[in-house]
């Protein structure tokens, strides 16, 4: 199964209130009194938002809007400006279906598709927490996603992120995904695409995106055995653009899910200029793996931390906030 990126209380149904405790009640007090009266006390928020796990903040959240009436993330956002600061504090002010449902609604906003925090957002999550997705959009925007990514995307990109929509990995069994199996499995890849004129990219994305992990390094294995190269560079022959981006990031979070990460933390800063939402988005969304998330980025970088590249690109108190989210351990 891949991995799951929410808290496991998002995806539970909940029929009573959680059992909250005094920290809770005690976070949201300070929270409160950081906010009012003149002048914001930023550095407080930062600490007590920042300085969370993900499954806290949701109890945050949740008990801030038993006790006030107005959410969280609108008392935050009436407190910081749309810069990289205050975006990023609003994406903590709520829980994480929520923010993505935001970061989602950011991507499609304007003239354009910011397709680069789109398909990280769709590509490469477990079942579970892409109905919890699905769900929490509509909810908040009463708009079905896959319609709305619809108007947005085109050609085989939307084709991938179509796949991805449909929640249909399978469940990895041993009697089903045998090796017989994934020798077929890496010969249609192949045919789909090296081994014909033109490529069926359908039969790709079938095979990348309803494969469970353990199923889809099986395959990898066969075709790497019979045609001398992995999964992953073939997807790089045969597609291009924002597809290939997409195909690979899935097919890296299935197989990799921490080296993956660390490389789309890497591409923000990459380069020319630093992508602050898209760093943003990917140290919230992957909270949860940060522990081995850094330690790949080490690896991948010759022993640079993830910190101190965080440090070089960014500054003041949003370099401060990042820092201290990369920092939380569950």
């Amino acid at each position: 199964m891949t991995i799951h990126t929410y808290p496991d209380i998002a995806r539970e149904e909940q029929l009573t209130a959680p059992d909250y405790g005094p920290e809770i009640d005690e976070a949201c007090a300070k929270i409160k009194k950081a906010c009012d009266g003149f002048g914001t006390d930023e550095d407080t928020l930062i600490k007590l938002l920042g300085s969370k796990t993900p499954y806290e903040r949701y109890l945050i959240n949740r008990r801030w809007g038993e006790l006030r009436s107005k959410t969280l993330r609108k008392r935050i956002g009436e407190e910081f400006r749309n810069n990289d600061l205050g975006i990023l504090i609003q994406f903590l002010a709520q829980p994480l279906e929520e923010a993505e449902c935001e970061m989602i609604r950011m991507a499609c906003r304007g003239i354009g598709t910011n397709e680069s925090l789109l398909y990280p957002i769709i590509c490469g999550r477990s079942n579970e927490d892409m109905q919890v997705l699905k769900k929490t959009y509509f909810k908040m925007y009463e708009k079905d996603l896959a319609i709305v990514l619809k108007g947005e995307l085109s050609g085989d990109f939307e084709r991938l992120m179509f796949y991805c929509l449909q929640a249909a990995e399978e469940e990895f069994n041993e009697e089903y995904h045998t090796e017989e199996k994934a020798e077929e499995d890496a010969n249609a890849f192949y045919k789909a695409g090296q081994g014909r004129w033109g490529t069926d990219e359908g039969q790709i994305f079938k095979i990348l995106v309803n494969s469970p992990p353990e199923y889809l390094k099986m395959v990898d294995a066969k075709y790497v055995e019979k045609y001398g190269y992995s999964l992953w560079r073939a997807m790089e022959k045969e597609l291009s653009g924002y597809a290939e981006k997409a195909a690979v990031f899935t097919f890296g979070m299935k197989i990799k899910p921490a080296e993956t990460v660390a490389k789309l933390l890497e591409s923000t800063m990459a380069g020319i200029g630093t992508d602050e939402l898209g760093l943003s988005a990917a140290v919230v969304r992957y909270q949860r793996l940060l522990p081995e998330v850094t330690q790949a980025y080490e690896e991948l970088l010759g022993g640079k931390t993830l910190e101190k590249r965080i440090k070089g690109e960014t500054s003041r108190r949003y370099e401060k906030l990042l820092v201290e989210i990369i920092s939380v351990r569950e």
